[in-house]
């Protein structure tokens, strides 16, 4: 019998001060990283609130089973399957990612997902964005003595990226 794919939170970016957003923006510009993203979350089915598919720039996210949680029962949005409890999304990714051939399921946003999220996680993918800014999104803070580093690499800010940033990938315990 397969194994069903793991739940990862993430990739999650976040300030030094915790901001991951700002009036349903990112708070920064990162080619980089948004790079990134697409490589980590391609082909996976993703988890994400109402506030964060109505900060997509391009919906859906192509190539990726788009999951939205939300209670609005009218809420219907082109390309994506609403579901209003995250153990239904977390099923309906698991089964999608198996069909796929996929290992994981991603939770890409927003801060509350995170929340539910991280406790059942067992990876953990982590912009640290090396600056402090001014936004209205804070990500709880992360008890990495839960987690341990298996990969970090380090981005210089540059025409493409206005803040230096290390990507982060941790293992739960």
């Amino acid at each position: 019998m397969p194994v069903s794919a793991i739940l990862t939170a993430g990739p999650i970016a976040r300030a030094r001060n915790g901001v991951i957003g700002r009036r349903g923006k990112l708070p920064w510009r990162l080619k980089s990283d948004l790079a990134i993203f697409r490589a980590v979350t391609m082909g996976k089915p993703v988890i994400m609130g109402r506030k964060t598919w109505d900060s997509l720039p391009r919906k859906p996210l192509v190539g990726r089973m788009n999951i939205v949680l939300s209670r609005d029962g009218s809420f219907e949005p082109h390309g994506a399957v609403v579901c209003e409890e995250f153990s239904e999304a977390l099923s309906i990714g698991r089964e999608q990612a198996e069909e796929d051939g996929q290992a994981e399921v991603c939770v890409i946003g927003g801060a509350s997902l995170f929340g539910l999220a991280l406790p059942r996680a067992r990876r953990l993918y982590l912009t640290e964005v090396h600056a402090e800014v001014e936004g209205d999104v804070v990500l709880d803070p992360i008890d990495e003595s839960q987690w341990r580093e298996v990969r970090s690499e380090r981005h210089e800010a540059g025409d493409e990226d206005e803040y230096s940033f290390t990507f982060r990938v941790l293992e739960r315990l």
